[in-house]
């Protein structure tokens, strides 16, 4: 590029260059410079953005890697005064306390020693005789607890079914008939495993995460054989069993006002025109009338809006899920309210503190962010709601609109005002513009007092799926993985209802082979089945 001084001093027509023309052709240059150095400034600018982009890409990645999980923030800022906050929520207590206080359940007493549901064995230690000769008296007393395991047992069970023969006729008309004890009913029909196994085998890999090949190393130690093969058959023959009673699941759950959605990847390798690497989709949804709630896992190849459309097919109420798209398609389509979750905005600002430059925390040049100062605000509403966790639907709506509702527009405001401020593409600047993008939905839970701030009950329903594919890493057909969503939702279910899974998916299997009728399948619904039997101890 030519600079000032390689310019020619002559006109075009090589006449001497006036005062005038030399002052016009200096401004005309340096304008032109200027420009130069604007677009070199900002160029240094994208430059200087893209290497803080990925210098702040580095650490959360490195955080998420090595670092510990933990939410807790670094810098714990008070933006509000707590005594001041608990002083609103006992005074809201008092002015608000419509019911009976013979009614508030009564702290728990702490549990000292073992369970007092387990059978207890007595060991008696006696002194020799020669020890207590000449003793006044002897007794015992009780100097030490221990908590014994009893490894599992395999045994075969031989079925011998007395028959009977009966005669019948005379002299060349005889007949004989024979009548034999009725067989109990297998789930599956002709099949050598027995319903204890089959429900040890579903509650080891739903409940507990163990892949199938290590159950089947476990069961060769207790002479057992078993093999993996054989129990995903039976796992997936299963599903078709337990179908009709998951629909009337389906039915109670979409029967109610107010249900949570979410949804995780899976990967199955042996799906149609697909290749092993491609995702496929685990959906849940939770919800249903307070006394039945259910939990029910889908599988589908899709993560589009159609499948939540056909799982909400029969619902007319409160969905409450995160801001994935797919969900507002079916919310607007049927009618849906749907609210948010304050989970995924705290988790995105959490994600932004982790991975900000605030200098090495604890030494001088450590400083708060804006993350920090927006999580310090949204822990005043869960401050909040840990402290009506207790309390009626009435007081925790009373507790909402008289305090959470004044944080929020407090909240709304410093986000509009702070937002431009965050730089472009950055982890606070995407945290804060989802969390105004979703601002409507995400104060929709201070409506109702039924309503939870978040979506955690679904969350933690599809942690247990989460966990396992950790173990078991992905499923092997469709039929596999659709076997796998009827499974999970029977033990979550179970969990909701407080019931042991165990005892549950046993009792299920123990009746379901005879469920003819819908009286039959009706009392097969965790919230059916005997309570006191099966209660979680």
């Amino acid at each position: 590029m030519k600079t000032l001084f390689d310019l020619p001093l002559q006109a075009p027509d090589n006449s001497p260059v006036t005062a005038a023309q030399l002052y016009q052709l200096m401004m005309k240059r340096e304008a032109e410079f200027s420009q130069v150095i604007e677009q070199q400034a900002t160029a240094i600018q994208q430059r200087d953005n893209l290497i803080r982009l990925l210098e702040e890409q580095l650490r959360l990645a490195k955080i998420q890697r090595f670092a510990a999980t933990s939410e807790k923030q670094a810098f714990q800022i008070d933006l509000f005064d707590e005594a001041e906050l608990e002083a609103a929520l006992d005074e809201l207590a008092d002015q608000i306390n419509t019911e009976d206080e013979s009614k508030k359940p009564r702290p728990k007493k702490r549990q000292r020693g073992f369970s007092d549901k387990l059978e207890r064995i007595r060991i008696e230690l006696p002194l020799s005789e020669d020890e207590k000769a000449g003793a006044l008296r002897t007794f015992f007393s009780k100097v030490k607890e221990e908590l014994e395991f009893i490894p599992a047992k395999m045994n075969v069970l031989e079925y011998w079914q007395e028959k009977a023969v009966f005669v019948t006729g005379t002299g060349d008309s005889i007949k004989e008939t024979l009548i034999g004890a009725p067989r109990p009913i297998h789930p599956l029909g002709k099949c050598h495993a027995s319903v204890s196994l089959l429900t040890h085998i579903l509650i080891s890999k739903y409940a507990d995460g163990l892949p199938l090949y290590r159950l089947e190393s476990i069961f060769k130690r207790y002479e057992g054989d078993v093999n993996r093969t054989n129990m995903a058959h039976w796992i997936i023959r299963l599903e078709a069993v337990f179908k009709p009673l998951l629909n009337l699941m389906r039915e109670a759950q979409n029967s109610s006002d107010y249900l949570q959605a979410d949804e995780t990847r899976i990967q199955v390798l042996k799906e149609d025109g697909r290749s092993a690497q491609s995702k496929s989709w685990m959906w849940v949804i939770r919800g249903g009338p307070p006394d039945k709630p259910a939990v029910l896992f889908t599988y589908d190849t899709s993560r589009g809006g159609g499948v939540p459309e056909y799982l909400l097919d029969d619902f007319s109420g409160i969905l409450q899920c995160d801001g994935y798209s797919a969900y507002a398609l079916v919310c607007t389509k049927n009618g849906l309210v749907r609210i948010g979750c304050w989970d995924h905005v705290r988790r995105k600002f959490v994600e932004a503190v982790k991975a900000a430059d605030t200098g090495k925390i604890g030494g001088k040049n450590a400083h708060p962010t804006m993350a920090d100062m927006a999580l310090s605000k949204i822990n005043k509403l869960y401050r909040i709601e840990r402290k009506i966790a207790d309390w009626s639907d009435e007081k925790k709506y009373e507790a909402r609109q008289q305090l959470s509702l004044p944080v929020l527009n407090e909240l709304k405001i410093w986000l509009d005002k702070n937002t431009h401020r965050a730089m472009k593409g950055g982890s606070t600047r995407k945290a804060m513009d989802y969390a105004l993008n979703q601002w409507d939905t995400l104060i929709g839970y201070c409506e109702h007092g039924y309503l939870n701030i978040s979506n955690v009950l679904a969350e933690n329903a599809i942690r247990p799926f989460v966990i396992g594919r950790k173990a078991w890493l992905f499923a092997d057909t469709p039929a596999g993985a659709a076997a796998s969503a009827a499974c999970y939702s029977l033990v979550e279910t179970a969990k909701a209802n407080g019931l042991e899974p165990y005892a549950y998916i046993r009792y299920v299997m123990e009746h379901i082979g005879a469920a003819d009728t819908l009286e039959k399948w009706e009392a097969l619904l965790p919230w059916n089945v005997p309570l006191e039997k099966f209660a979680k101890k």
